[in-house]
């Protein structure tokens, strides 16, 4: 790899508009590793790839966010036990793709910021 080019995504940055609302949803509802937070932002780990949940600096940082597809294992059994928890989907489960022996299955969800997020499952069939 040459110098200067990129070589991974090293954080996924999300707009809030109540930082301890949205810190207790990523932390208390998905389950995501807190690392560390501010006043403004919230770290966290999602297996290496850092998010950061803020409020926006500038106006023009205050959209919602790209959808952030969270992998799973077991998409209706975390469909499930999300669905306890409170997290309210758009959607149930459903096959989006098949390649071959593989399915992949999304589901979609808002955060409490109004952001758009899905599971995703691959499962292989056959």
């Amino acid at each position: 790899m040459k110098m200067g080019e990129i070589k991974k995504i090293g954080q996924i940055g999300v707009p809030a508009k109540d930082i301890e609302r949205a810190t207790a949803f990523y932390k208390d509802k998905l389950g995501l590793q807190l690392l560390f937070n501010t006043d403004t932002m919230a770290f966290f780990d999602c297996d290496g790839v850092r998010l950061l949940v803020s409020l926006p600096e500038k106006e023009e940082f205050a959209h919602a966010s790209s959808v952030l597809y969270f992998q799973v294992e077991d998409i209706q059994q975390a469909y499930e036990n999300y669905k306890e928890k409170g997290i309210v989907f758009i959607d149930e489960p459903h096959i989006v793709a098949k390649m071959g022996q593989t399915e992949t299955w999304m589901v979609f969800f808002n955060d409490t910021e109004d952001n758009m997020h899905g599971l995703m499952s691959e499962v292989m069939v056959g």
